[in-house]
């Protein structure tokens, strides 16, 4: 963890309401791992003494990249970044996912912008699997060519139809491992709530190994203020709180105790 000046590279529209804000963060980049994130000081939010935290989308040559939704006050400030500006970061941040499989299909799971880690993911990993991207509609539906370019099997679905299959991203999960049972695959999974918990169950129930990067508000970022807590079962078969800021956000399913 450090704290380092970034400055403002590209900040681009990528399709319907998510943006693309690329940095010069040399010394973040340098040490990030897919599914860590940078806790940011958005400038010119009055008032805010928060950071909003944000997946590491890219991280290469000097220069990391963030994938964002215009959802709320803090976002909806952000828009105004334009090129050169210097801004205030944290980071790289969290656990991220372990890459490493002896033999196992890598199986990705996204909901909306949780597609970015996935996509960092996916450039590290020395095999090649199967990434199943969710959404409400086609302008949610985010990163294809970064897989297909990589070598990845994308399975679409929408919540409209509007591109790919209708229906929860989950639904052709399961189509997936019903086509494949002799598969040991091996799940990474990156959205909302839902979808985690949803894949989380079936990899328990199919006693397949799932890493799930959750998705809580965070405070400071940093494990001080306690705000981002995960009820995690240990192996005694204890239950504790633990910070998804610290030490998350990725965990494996088989350990979340689900409200």
């Amino acid at each position: 963890m450090q704290i380092e000046k970034a400055t403002v590279k590209t900040h681009e529209v990528v399709g319907g309401d998510y943006r693309e804000l690329v940095l010069n963060a040399p010394r973040t980049a340098g040490s990030a791992v897919p599914g860590q994130f940078v806790h940011l000081r958005v400038p010119r939010l009055d008032g805010s003494v928060l950071r909003r935290p944000f997946s590491i989308y890219r991280a290469r040559d000097g220069v990391i990249s963030i994938l964002y939704k215009t959802v709320g006050r803090g976002t909806e400030a952000m828009v105004a970044i334009g090129g050169g500006d210097t801004l205030d970061l944290i980071g790289p941040l969290g656990n991220g996912f372990p890459a490493e499989l002896a033999g196992e299909t890598p199986l990705l799971v996204a909901g909306g912008y949780g597609v970015a880690p996935l996509s960092f993911l996916a450039s590290v990993m020395d095999v090649r699997g199967t990434i199943f991207i969710g959404g409400a509609s086609a302008r949610d539906i985010l990163c294809v060519g970064d897989f297909e370019s990589m070598g990845w099997t994308v399975r679409i679905t929408t919540d409209d139809g509007s591109v790919g299959e209708q229906g929860l991203v989950t639904l052709a999960l399961d189509r997936w491992l019903a086509e494949h049972p002799e598969a040991k695959p091996v799940l990474y999974a990156c959205g909302p709530d839902g979808m985690l918990h949803a894949v989380g169950q079936r990899a328990v129930a199919a006693e397949h190994t799932a890493w799930l990067s959750m998705d809580k508000h965070m405070g400071c970022g940093v494990g001080a203020c306690l705000a981002c807590v995960q009820r995690i079962r240990g192996e005694d078969g204890s239950e504790s709180w633990k910070r998804v800021c610290r030490d998350g956000p990725v965990f494996d399913a088989a350990t979340v105790v689900w409200e």
